[in-house]
């Protein structure tokens, strides 16, 4: 649980360093006042600027460390309690957004930090461990199979309406990032003559990859509240169920109620900080006028 709750602090403080050197990038007179970044817009020559700031660099080492440690985690910890504490990310990014992009949360998102805190504090209490299940064949082409077809939701969300095609896009960044988790049980040997004939490689490949380009593409082109809802949902439900039906994963002696419960309000409280999945630029004062005006 330390490495699952280890991660999630990784990825949700990377997101938010990532945010600060994008908005310096962006415009750097401006970048930790809350006036800075307004105007760039999609920029190829944005990314070359970010990756020359030590908050980029120092996110991108966060999220890399944060992915070994989701791997340990998923490999003594049953998925159901590792895809929760992921989505925990948000409460993390929240809070840390609060601070560094001077972002204000409201006492309901204060409330829903506390909330996910909760749930996680009775995930921890009821946890087993991994299921022995190693997984069959069937499982590993079938986590193939879903890989490819999550690389394949991109063409079909592009015809929906705008709100449509990002939860859609969202709930397939999800899935490929669950793909990922499962995966991670399929493998049982890191020898190339195993690794190569293991669906489950391919699996892990194709499914992360086409997650990384479907929550992209959702955060680009439609609300980010609602791809961040569609993501957690996506990456926690599906897995866990196959981590109980198919892997083994279970609860302590007569806890799996607790179990239940704390999976339930710790996705609950990342759902009500859904809006943090991409970490917010506060707006400057003079783009607030207008409203308080009104």
């Amino acid at each position: 649980m330390a490495c699952a709750l280890g991660a999630a602090v990784c990825f949700g403080t990377a997101t938010v360093l990532q945010a600060v050197a994008a908005r310096a990038a962006a415009d750097p007179r401006g970048a930790l006042d809350g006036t800075g970044g307004q105007g760039a817009g999609a920029d190829a020559a944005l990314l070359l600027r970010a990756l020359r700031q030590w908050r980029y660099l120092a996110g991108l080492a966060l999220d890399g460390l944060g992915f070994l440690l989701q791997i340990a985690a998923l490999r003594s910890l049953p998925i159901y309690a590792v895809g929760a504490a992921l989505a925990s990310s948000l409460a993390v990014t929240a809070v840390a957004a609060a601070r560094l992009l001077k972002v204000r949360l409201s006492g309901t998102e204060w409330a829903a930090v506390g909330v996910v805190c909760a749930g996680l504090a009775m995930l921890g209490l009821a946890s087993g461990t991994e299921g022995g299940r190693d997984g069959s064949a069937a499982l590993r082409w079938a986590m193939l199979a879903a890989a490819l077809a999550v690389s394949a939701l991109g063409g079909v969300a592009g015809r929906l309406p705008e709100r449509g095609r990002a939860l859609l896009l969202g709930l397939g960044a999800g899935l490929g990032f669950g793909v990922v988790e499962v995966t991670v049980r399929l493998i049982d040997s890191l020898s190339p003559a195993t690794l190569f004939t293991n669906p489950a490689s391919y699996a892990l490949v194709v499914g992360g990859g086409a997650a990384f380009v479907l929550l992209t593409s959702a955060l680009q082109r439609g609300s980010v509240t609602t791809a961040t809802a569609g993501m957690v949902i996506g990456e926690t439900i599906g897995p866990a169920a196959i981590g109980v039906l198919w892997l083994g994963d279970r609860t302590r002696e007569g806890l799996a109620w607790l179990a239940v419960l704390g999976f339930a309000v710790a996705v609950a409280g990342a759902l009500a900080l859904a809006r943090f999945g991409e970490a917010p630029v506060a707006p400057a004062p003079a783009e607030r006028a207008p409203a308080e005006r009104a």
